[in-house]
């Protein structure tokens, strides 16, 4: 357990993942990038007739990187049971009910092997953050990743602890961990209670 705490922020995240998402529950990679924690969540909730997995992301290109990672990866019948979506992280999918996803997961920033210009916007992921806390069931979780080592980065960071700082403890359980070393990524859980 002690280890836990001292994992690189991904495998933090991973970690508090694996426990809370069950076979059967439906989770949203909001911001899926190449597609490696799409794999991840895909491989808790997915089985080969229950789960329901969300892959959102603005660039078409991490769409088909995703796509091609997890074709690799999975059979399918898990991949028909993922729904992919090229758009903006701020605007669900409609056939979304509120209060029905276990984890809506965020890892933000540039896509990683793409152009670094292309970031997650403050606007736009508060928008989707807000969003999402209603489509979360309770007992549901946020993960969202920051990089504060850009400068729209550290924007965004400091806007989602604004966000977090707000929030009714009598409904969410907000934590932030960080990693003592120069703009290190840190990861934020916002937990419906």
């Amino acid at each position: 357990m002690i280890n836990d705490m001292f994992q690189q922020h991904i495998n933090f995240a991973h970690t508090h993942w694996q426990r809370l998402l069950l076979s059967g529950d439906t989770a949203i990679d909001a911001t899926c990038g190449n597609g490696h924690d799409t794999l991840f969540l895909a491989k808790l909730a997915l089985t080969q007739s229950t789960g329901r997995l969300f892959a959102i992301d603005i660039q078409e290109s991490a769409i088909q990187k995703t796509k091609t990672l997890l074709q690799q990866h999975l059979n399918d019948s898990l991949l028909q049971r993922i729904i992919f979506k090229h758009g903006c992280h701020s605007k669900f999918d409609s056939e979304l009910s509120l209060n029905s996803i276990k984890l809506i997961v965020y890892n933000l920033g540039y896509l990683p092997g793409g152009n670094k210009q292309i970031t997650t916007q403050a606007q736009t992921t508060l928008q989707s953050i807000e969003h999402a806390m209603d489509l979360l069931m309770e007992g549901g979780l946020i993960s969202i990743t920051c990089y504060p080592g850009h400068n729209e980065g550290s924007i965004e960071q400091s806007e989602l602890l604004k966000l977090a700082s707000k929030l009714d403890v009598k409904q969410w359980a907000c934590s932030h961990h960080t990693w003592l070393r120069n703009q290190a990524p840190s990861v934020l859980f916002l937990k419906k209670i």
